[in-house]
Formats: C-alpha cells, sequence, structure tokens
C-alpha cells in the first residue's frame, strides 16, 4: 500500500491506495476513525485486484483539520468526496460507505453520476432529525460520536460499541482513532444535523439509479434492522439488506475475508 497525500480545493488530504489496478473502490471510514480500518481489505487480494483509495477525512488520520467549520459537515464532508474522485480520476468507482461514510456517500450521490455503484454499513439512511430514533438503537455510547471531548474511557466504549457484543477483538486501535481526532469535526456533525443540513438520504435510496448494496452486522449495536428493512430501495442488490453472522457495526475489521468476498460479488455482479 502507498500511503500519499493530495489537495482538494485548498484541503490536505493524505489517503493510502493498495496495489490493485481493477475497478476503483473508494473507501470512506466512519466517525472518529481513519483510512487505517481499511487495511485488512486493502492487504488482501481484495487490494491487489481492485483499485482502493481509502481517504482520511478532514480533522480524522492524518488529514489536515478543516481549513473552515463548513468542512465540518455532510455537506462539507459530501463536496470533497465529489472533489476526492474527480482528482484521482475515480469518478466511475463503487463507493463504499461506512457508518458516517454512508452517509456522506449518500450526500454525494448526485454529485457523483459516474459512480458505479454503493456498499452501504452501519448506515441506516434517514430522511432528517425525526427519522434518527427509529433508525438507531438505544446505545449511549453512541453520544460519543457527537461529543468535542472525549477522554480514553468514553473512547473505549464507543470503540466496543462497533463490534459484536462479546467480541474478542482488541479496540486498541479504534480508541487512538478516536482520541486523535479533532473533536471539532464532532461537534460540527451534531450542529448540521440539529440544523437539518443534510440530504433527505430515504429519497436517495429511493431514488439512485445505480446499485446499492446494504450490509448489516447479525450482532450490530447501534443500527436497526428493522428500520432498514421498512426502507424503500428499488435498486438494493439481491432485493435485501445482507445479513454477516457474528458481527456487529464493523464486519470490515471483524470478519474481513468474509467482508471482501461479499463486496468481490457486488462489484463482479456490476459487470
Amino acid at each position: 500500500m502507498r500511503q500519499e497525500h493530495i489537495d482538494v480545493s485548498g484541503q490536505d488530504i493524505a489517503y493510502t491506495a493498495s496495489e490493485g489496478t481493477g475497478r476503483a473502490v473508494v473507501l470512506i471510514h466512519g466517525n472518529s476513525s481513519s483510512a487505517r480500518v481499511w487495511g485488512p481489505l486493502m492487504e488482501s487480494a481484495f487490494g491487489a485486484r481492485f483499485r482502493c483509495l481509502a481517504l482520511d477525512l478532514p480533522g480524522h488520520g492524518r488529514s489536515a483539520a478543516g481549513r473552515t467549520p463548513d468542512v465540518y459537515s455532510l455537506p462539507g464532508y459530501a463536496s470533497l468526496l465529489a472533489g476526492f474522485v474527480r482528482e484521482l480520476d475515480a469518478e466511475d468507482a463503487v463507493i463504499v460507505g461506512w457508518s458516517l461514510g454512508g452517509h456522506i456517500a449518500l450526500e454525494a450521490a448526485q454529485r457523483l453520476p459516474r459512480a458505479a455503484g454503493y456498499v452501504l454499513f452501519g448506515t441506516p439512511p434517514v430522511g432528517g432529525p425525526a427519522d434518527i430514533g427509529g433508525a438507531f438503537l438505544p446505545n449511549p455510547a453512541m453520544g460519543v460520536g457527537f461529543t468535542a471531548e472525549v477522554d480514553t474511557a468514553a473512547a473505549e466504549a464507543y470503540a466496543t460499541s462497533f463490534l459484536a457484543p462479546r467480541s474478542t477483538r482488541p479496540v486498541e486501535d479504534l480508541v487512538a482513532d478516536i482520541l486523535a481526532t479533532d473533536g471539532a469535526a464532532r461537534s460540527g456533525i451534531l450542529a448540521g444535523i440539529e440544523s437539518g443540513a443534510l440530504a433527505d438520504e430515504v429519497r436517495v435510496v429511493a431514488e439512485l439509479t445505480r446499485p446499492v448494496a446494504v450490509l448489516h452486522g447479525e450482532g450490530e449495536q447501534l443500527v436497526s434492522l428493522d428500520y432498514l428493512a421498512g426502507l424503500t430501495m428499488p435498486t438494493l442488490w439481491r432485493g435485501a439488506v445482507q445479513i454477516l453472522p457474528g458481527v456487529g457495526h464493523a464486519p470490515h475489521l471483524e470478519a474481513p475475508e468474509v467482508f471482501a468476498e461479499l463486496l468481490t460479488r457486488f462489484i463482479t455482479d456490476l459487470g
């Protein structure tokens, strides 16, 4: 893998590229995370086959802090994503979004007319703030994702909520990313949601003309499967939400081989 930097509209963005030369796959990490969560995928046969591009969002990982406060919002991240794929000649990529990354992908969908398809997981599409209570499960750890100042105990609780209950996977790397994230990025996301400054994602998935795969961990602690099952998604891959057994909010980390196989099948089905 190669670690690179690119300027996107004046914003310094770090990204990691795999060695593959096949179809481009753009990977968008979640709240208070970084591109390194995609390491198991990019270092596998999947990364050797496909051209994987995993960016660090502003204020996350190795990327610089947001140049202006509006960068830390779904519209700000969406604009940056559109610029990122344009600068790297990856406008026809498969867009893979985890958690916040999936919301960014949906926010950016109208700016990505050539995207080959979408893969979302840990991302319940919401039409507005009123949908949030039904879309997410009542887990107190989720509040950490919207809090500027986070201590180690809170970061550990948040990281643990990403995994299936009773998971034995260590969380040190997840905790390190949470603590390293610019706190203004977390509070900025909350401010944007409260102001209503986000796309109607329910409408976006209902009107998508490209295939969208929606994955869901059987042990998910943050997202409601019942809510996902009630959405209208005409281009939903295989006509159903794909349930991954034995994992939670982060199947790409908990079961990377299973995740890579499912992602490969989706890309193959695109033709």
